[in-house]
């Protein structure tokens, strides 16, 4: 569930299926608005599965949008839960068909994990993005130069070409920061992540100065956690989604070495928000946190 946002009501499916939402998101939406239809008519999720020659661990999956969906059995669920209006079943049919069109990041398939996949349609359909970073420049805020050292230091055997079509995935993702209506995007890296050489000495200036440009930007803040704040309680790299839609909880992504774990409840969730506003508070504010990446870049 969200953290800090009041509930609400089954939503106007007929409007839902104007928005430009990625596959993602849409199969969350759909499996959502199906959760609410099956609960507001007491129907449990064995009988639910049962209706559509399938057991309630399907359900779940469908409601929890983590798998693709039939309109066959759309259809069926709709007509269990007493839904008669057509319009109101061909909007949500038309969402599930269009939730099963494959995201632009299918075609990179071949160099990203399993794990990752889901993150990738998450971050693209959020509307607000948060994160911390420790090691290293945020990836939304990498240059290719950089972004490449960071994938050669990862996996110092990985051939060129592959070296390449990760960097290019990299870049893609970066074009959201393009859109007419980009996400707000609050980032917070440690002092670390800019003094650590990544490549050479002029891969770091051109990415510390492509920091202080992005940093300039309405819907970006950059906020610098300096040596003097001392050590921040908390492990690794946090990223936290927010999406626009209320159907939609937020999500906590916490990256592994091998795999990546997702916070979406609310009891869960909470400590993390409470975290990231901490740093928030102790972090250099953005305009001072500008000077000192500038303060580093001077010093070569």
């Amino acid at each position: 569930m969200r953290v800090d946002r009041a509930g609400t009501d089954l939503p106007d499916v007929s409007g839902l299926a104007n928005q430009q939402a990625g596959p993602t998101i849409l199969r969350i939406l759909v499996g959502a608005h199906l959760r609410r239809l099956r609960e507001a008519r007491g129907i449990s999720r064995e009988k639910a599965g049962y209706a559509i020659r399938g057991s309630h661990s399907k359900i779940s999956r469908l409601e929890l949008g983590r798998s693709s969906f039939k309109l066959r059995d759309i259809a069926d669920l709709l007509s269990l839960y007493g839904i008669r209006d057509e319009a109101e079943r061909s909007a949500l049919l038309a969402l599930a068909e269009q939730s099963n069109e494959p995201g632009w990041w299918d075609e990179f398939k071949d160099v990203t994990p399993e794990w990752f996949e889901p993150f990738l349609g998450l971050e693209q359909g959020a509307s607000v993005i948060r994160g911390y970073d420790v090691q290293f420049v945020p990836g939304l805020l990498q240059t290719e130069q950089y972004a490449t050292s960071v994938i050669r230091l990862g996996h110092p055997d990985l051939p060129t070409a592959q070296v390449e079509r990760r960097v290019t995935l990299r870049m893609r993702r970066q074009e959201i920061l393009e859109r007419h209506d980009p996400p707000r995007l609050w980032m917070i890296v440690d002092e670390g992540a800019l003094r650590r050489q990544i490549g050479d000495p002029a891969t770091m200036r051109g990415q510390l100065k492509h920091l202080t440009t992005m940093a300039r930007r309405p819907r970006v803040t950059l906020q610098v956690m300096p040596f003097s704040a001392g050590h921040p309680l908390g492990g690794g790299p946090v990223t936290l989604l927010r999406f626009a839609e209320d159907e939609l909880d937020d999500v906590v992504y916490l990256e592994q070495l091998a795999h990546a774990i997702y916070v979406t409840k609310a009891a869960e969730l909470a400590p993390y928000w409470h975290f990231m506003n901490q740093l928030g508070v102790r972090a250099l504010p953005p305009d001072d946190s500008v000077e000192m990446i500038e303060r580093i870049m001077a010093e070569d």
